[in-house]
């Protein structure tokens, strides 16, 4: 357990101390998917959907997701945020959720944006479940990360 940074030499859970590591520009993508029956998607396109603007609503959960990552996550650094951008794409099957968060700090926000997406999709299933019981989320990932040591690019 030695070679794991958030466990101490006792193999206790510790945060990492980040405090010496230099503030650069950091920027993460995420992005998943949640899978609709065609009736669901028809509700989003023609904004007939009970509970309302669900797009809006994902972007807004979205963002206060982000905000709030370091409140869900244990062990996660609470950043001062620049920036979160939730893009919502409807299609055939469902909808496309992509979310950035951006910073300028000593510690990375993939964190930030894998969760944004997680709530985003969270909400559209909450908001449609009236819809569409089978609603499926899924393929949650990170696609890019940059700042920092270890960048992931497309």
């Amino acid at each position: 357990m030695s070679g794991l940074n958030h466990i101490d030499a006792q193999g206790n859970a510790r945060m990492i101390d980040v405090g010496d590591k230099p503030a650069t520009r950091r920027r993460a993508v995420a992005t998943g998917h949640i899978t609709m029956n065609a009736a669901a998607v028809a509700a989003i396109r023609s904004g007939d959907v009970p509970k309302g603007d669900v797009l809006a609503a994902a972007r807004i959960a979205g963002i206060m997701g982000a905000k709030a990552t370091s409140q869900l996550i244990p062990l996660c650094h609470p950043l001062p945020l620049d920036a979160v951008d939730i893009d919502c794409r409807v299609e055939s099957s469902g909808v496309t959720v992509t979310a950035s968060a951006a910073t300028n700090g000593r510690t990375g926000v993939e964190m930030e944006a894998l969760t944004a997406t997680s709530i985003a999709l969270l909400t559209l299933y909450d908001m449609l479940k009236a819809i569409d019981k089978a609603m499926v989320i899924g393929g949650i990932t990170l696609v890019e990360k940059r700042g920092g040591r270890s960048d992931i690019a497309p």
